[in-house]
């Protein structure tokens, strides 16, 4: 926690000058969420709370659970928050919410499977689990694209085959880590967790028109079995 507490100016300016979440982020997950009008959400690490607040406007419920207290006392603004780590237990009742979702989280997680297994036991059987996060084929150690000699941007795939890379970001002062795993293990521990997908998405850098054909963002939705 340290860290990300330490990072938490860092991270609110990055926020600031990123128009990602309202323009794709954001919109994204909207796309893949299909919760009822009256549903209850669960916001995995909802940060300040700007997923929350875009949720909430639609009529849903949200509930967040963020690592970073300041930040949880700023995401108040927009619904109940408690401060809480993942993947460890969450602490709600079972069967609790009509669903959950995690917004550019679950990549800097290094346990990804008892995070599936953590939200199969607070959703309802028949509810949904929602997520956006880096594409895997951007997260893989040694990713990166080049440039040919005809000016043709295409991408280096690194180490993606390696489920225990990770890749280390600067951040201010700091690094943030992404911890790596490839599309086929993300979707077989969710599946190993009770989750059923449903929906899948992916998009490219929201801004850059020379990486238009290269995966920047993976959304699904899954429904858990009752």
């Amino acid at each position: 926690m340290d860290q990300w507490n330490d990072l938490e100016p860092w991270w609110r300016e990055e926020l600031i000058a990123d128009t990602a979440y309202e323009s794709v982020v954001t919109p994204l997950l909207l796309e893949v969420l299909d919760a009822p009008p009256d549903a209850r959400l669960l916001d995995l690490g909802c940060g300040d709370g700007r997923v929350m607040r875009a949720v909430a406007a639609d009529g849903l419920k949200v509930v967040g659970v963020e690592l970073v207290p300041a930040l949880a006392r700023t995401a108040l603004r927009n619904g109940p928050v408690v401060v809480g780590r993942l993947p460890e237990e969450l602490p709600f009742r079972t069967a609790s919410f009509d669903g959950a979702y995690l917004v550019l989280v679950l990549e800097h997680v290094e346990d990804h499977q008892s995070v599936f297994e953590s939200v199969a036991r607070v959703v309802r059987p028949g509810g949904s689990l929602s997520l956006v996060i880096n594409h895997p084929a951007w997260t893989a150690p040694g990713s990166t694209p080049i440039t040919d000699d005809d000016g043709e941007v295409l991408w280096r795939p690194g180490g993606y085959f390696d489920d225990q890379g990770f890749t280390e970001v600067p951040a201010g002062d700091d690094t943030v880590v992404f911890f790596h795993r490839t599309t086929a293990s993300l979707l077989n521990s969710a599946a190993s967790a009770g989750w059923a997908l449903e929906v899948m998405e992916e998009r490219p850098h929201h801004e850059l028109d020379d990486q238009s054909g290269i995966p920047r963002l993976l959304a699904c939705r899954w429904r858990l079995i009752p």
